[in-house]
């Protein structure tokens, strides 16, 4: 080999080096993801976003609205409650916390989602569900429980698990969304079998157990979302579900150590139906390639409120009935 191809191998084998080095210094690992998260929600929790470390283009949305730094959460949040948990995917390169958080003298009931690029925090998505927010019937009536089935009780009364998988239990990422995926499926074609799911898996919706959950039972239906038949489990009571898409599906946290998928979509009701959309976090545990249990932080949106508000479906997802006006119908002659 001439001293010319030397040199020339020489310096590929550098850059290859340096590039790795780069790579490594800038990369965020699963520990480097829930330590970020953890100064993030710290940073949140202070009132002071200084103490994160935000890119200069840092985006937030709390329930799909995009929030000025320093505002929403930064202002309201005084502490996390009673259920805390932390997951990572360091091949998204994304955490997020799911739980109870403290706004004074009230709690909520939130997913907190953070991407993290070149050690930065690119984006903050928060669905957070509150005790007089509106629910799948509209308002909270007076004298009536929370609309939206608001019940942090019953989520401390039976929270998510709290795990590392042994090795040999765990699946691939690509299996495991495949299965989370299953379940929309099933709601869409109004077919539970479809449902890659245990006998009895549960279902927990804004800390109320929808499906064969404890920590109190739908209040007259309404959450189960206009469902015919009896709802025994999370694949059950399918076949008149007012759901026609589950649209605007994502999957950004896929923590294959704890066997746990994050999913985020809207369901659109059937067309002409006056039941309102509802955006959803639901977290999928899953054991021995099966939905075990699924717990949700969800919100109802306006109908102008896009959602869900990042890609890739900025804006309304899909675009509601009557947003491009009906051509006028030209008078006969």
């Amino acid at each position: 080999m001439t001293r010319r191809c030397l040199t020339i191998l020489s310096f590929m084998i550098c850059a290859a080096a340096l590039c790795s080095s780069a790579f490594a210094a800038e990369s965020c690992d699963r520990a480097c993801l829930k330590n970020t998260l953890d100064q993030y929600l710290k940073a949140v929790i202070a009132h002071n976003p200084s103490g994160a470390p935000l890119f200069g283009g840092y985006r937030q949305t709390e329930n799909a609205v995009v929030v000025k730094l320093g505002n929403g959460v930064w202002k309201t949040v005084t502490g996390l409650g009673k259920v805390q948990r932390r997951f990572a995917d360091p091949v998204s390169g994304q955490a997020a916390y799911y739980g109870i958080v403290e706004e004074g003298d009230k709690l909520a009931i939130v997913t907190a989602r953070i991407r993290v690029e070149d050690r930065k925090i690119t984006e903050g998505e928060w669905y957070i569900a509150r005790e007089n927010d509106p629910g799948l019937n509209g308002p909270r009536q007076p004298g009536a429980g929370p609309a939206n089935v608001f019940n942090p009780d019953g989520l401390i009364a039976s929270p998510p698990p709290d795990r590392v998988l042994p090795k040999e239990q765990r699946a691939s990422r690509e299996l495991l969304m495949a299965i989370t995926n299953s379940y929309f499926d099933g709601i869409t074609t109004h077919d539970g079998s479809i449902i890659m799911a245990h006998p009895g898996c549960t279902r927990m919706e804004n800390g109320t157990g929808m499906a064969g959950a404890r920590g109190g039972g739908a209040r007259g239906g309404a959450a189960a979302g206009g469902r015919g038949g009896q709802v025994t489990d999370c694949a059950s009571g399918l076949t008149n579900m007012n759901v026609t898409i589950v649209a605007g599906r994502r999957y950004p946290v896929v923590d294959e150590e704890a066997g746990v998928v994050l999913a985020m979509a809207v369901f659109i009701r059937r067309p002409g139906s006056p039941t309102p959309r509802n955006a959803f976090s639901e977290w999928f545990f899953i054991d021995d390639n099966k939905i075990r249990s699924i717990y949700t932080a969800m919100f109802y949106p306006s109908p102008e409120l896009p959602v869900p508000n990042w890609p890739p479906y900025e804006g309304n997802w899909p675009l509601p009935a009557g947003i491009v006006p009906t051509p006028a119908t030209p008078s006969a002659r």
